[in-house]
């Protein structure tokens, strides 16, 4: 079965016509363009301009040269290229042909590429000019069908055979329920696995979000991040076109490049070391953010130090919020000053919509301020791993609710705290200890920039604390004497039995410290000695 391409979109209504109604997320994104569509869209690097009728029609063309293919129904599309409008582009044109986007981070390997190919099976990758070479042997060696490249420069084969189409398209009419997109989890135990985002979770989340987050007319959006994830991809692209808001796009994160931008800007998102970046930054001033009314950091854990940095400078204060592969967003703190206050550590309350709760080992609610693992339920609660049912089944509660693997602590005022991931808890001598509880404490020490905290084997106490730290730039630090100081702030089984002093600590693209491969790297610090 093939999708076909024979009207322009125009022609679909669906809100004066029920009967035509289609679910395609692409149609909801091309209701919220506005009614001038040469107005500019996107501005992007090298003062390019990107107009909403340019959107339009460039989605159209590469949506029928993936027509042309004649590919089966719910064929994935597996990205793996550096951010540009253009990628952007092919995951729009991609929803709007009906196919499933698979995006992969371009700093993937050949070993991981390997297996991405081979566990979901696309019948199209796309890649960087410059790993064709590699990937596209890779890619047909697994049955792959159609290679395209696709540069950061508007070059590239996908962008020369979509320019033979035709600029009109109707999108391809889907159920709520249909797989969208497919996103590989980080993979830090084990395998990474497939998480399936169908088009009905996507747009939940997307028109949640642009109601809680009071989405204006005038909105402009800084966009700076990574487009193969959830931040980057979902929140933010699909923030601004839902809202029609113009973008300010930069390929690469660049703190010079944003700071010249925000005095143009509303709207900015950020992981927490884009901020720290900013921070840096002597030109990062009141009167440069004079007109930005939502700073927005996630995806990793924003330290309080850089919350009330930027509060001073800027005169803002950063909306903390929470969310993951397989759900999206879940939870954040207020954006309206009326609905209450933007608290530094904590991701907010749930959405509306979303349902939370924190439970013990036996399943059973936690009273507020004590440890659990996180629960959550809602419409933006994904379908389930990629051929994994037995995955699938294993992270959801006979009553429906998805474990989310992370371990926090609601208040009474419903505010979540993440304390960590339920794989990182340190069970030493008996005894849990929660890894951001201490980090907290290490992290008020002086000289202390950031830290991480792991558990590692030990002969006695079957796990270790272990911290690994990094000073701050203009301090140094002694290992031994941070934990004296920690001795009169926390209990004796939560003291690191050792420090280590680290130039950087080892993270993902989108922030996140890599503890397993600290835990890899330390892993023979007490056993070897034993």
């Amino acid at each position: 079965m093939t999708r076909a391409a024979t009207a322009h979109l125009d022609d679909l209504d669906v809100e004066r016509n029920p009967l035509m109604k289609n679910d395609n997320l692409f149609v909801a994104l091309r209701a919220g363009f506005p009614a001038d569509l040469d107005g500019v869209a996107i501005e992007a690097d090298g003062g390019l301009v990107y107009r909403w009728r340019d959107i339009e029609r460039a989605t159209a063309m590469i949506a029928n040269l993936l027509v042309s293919l004649e590919l089966p129904t719910g064929a994935r599309i597996a990205v793996h290229t550096d951010k540009s409008v253009e990628a952007l582009l092919l995951y729009l044109a991609t929803l709007r042909a009906g196919f499933v986007y698979l995006p992969l981070n371009n700093g993937y390997q050949q070993a991981e590429l390997d297996y991405f190919i081979e566990n979901a099976e696309p019948d199209v990758v796309v890649c960087a000019t410059r790993n064709f070479p590699w990937i596209s042997k890779l890619a047909f060696r697994r049955g792959v069908g159609h290679v395209f490249t696709l540069n950061d420069d508007r070059s590239g084969t996908l962008l020369e055979r979509a320019a033979q189409q035709d600029d009109r398209h109707e999108p391809a009419r889907v159920g709520t329920d249909e797989v969208a997109a497919i996103l590989y989890t980080s993979g830090t135990t084990g395998r990474s696995k497939g998480a399936m985002l169908s088009h009905g979770n996507l747009l939940s989340n997307a028109r949640t979000l642009q109601r809680y987050w009071d989405w204006r007319p005038d909105d402009v959006l800084v966009h700076a991040l990574p487009i193969f994830h959830v931040h980057g991809l979902f929140v933010a692209c699909h923030g601004a076109l839902l809202n029609g808001s113009r973008m300010l796009w930069l390929n690469r994160f660049d703190p010079a490049a944003v700071i010249e931008r925000l005095p143009r800007a509303t709207v900015f998102m950020g992981v927490p070391t884009l901020y720290v970046r900013l921070l840096q930054d002597p030109a990062l001033t009141r009167a440069a953010c004079a007109r930005m009314r939502l700073c927005i950091s996630g995806s990793a854990p924003l330290l309080i130090e850089t919350f009330r940095d930027w509060q001073s400078r800027t005169g803002l204060t950063i909306l903390e919020r929470y969310g993951m592969s397989e759900t999206a967003m879940l939870t954040s703190n207020p954006c309206r000053p009326e609905d209450g206050d933007r608290i530094g550590g904590t991701v907010g309350r749930p959405l509306p919509g979303v349902a939370l709760r924190v439970v013990d080992d036996a399943g059973k609610d936690c009273p507020a301020g004590e440890v659990g693992g996180v629960e959550v339920r809602g419409p933006n609660v994904f379908k389930g791993y990629w051929r994994m049912p037995d995955k699938t089944a294993e992270e959801f509660t006979a009553d429906g609710w998805f474990r989310t693997g992370d371990v926090g602590r609601l208040d009474e005022r419903g505010y979540l705290t993440i304390v960590g991931r339920s794989k990182d808890l340190i069970i030493s001598g008996g005894y849990n200890v929660y890894p951001a509880e201490v980090e907290g404490y290490l992290n008020e020490l002086p000289g202390v920039a950031e830290s991480a905290v792991i558990g590692v084997p030990h002969p006695d106490f079957g796990e270790a604390v272990v911290a690994v730290v990094v000073a701050r730039s203009d301090a140094g630090v002694d290992g031994a004497q941070l934990v004296t100081q920690l001795k009169s702030r926390i209990a004796a089984f939560k003291l690191p039995k050792r420090v280590f002093v680290m130039a950087e600590l080892p993270r993902n693209a989108m922030g996140k410290v890599q503890k397993n491969l600290l835990r890899q790297q330390h892993a023979g610090v007490f056993v070897s000695a034993a």
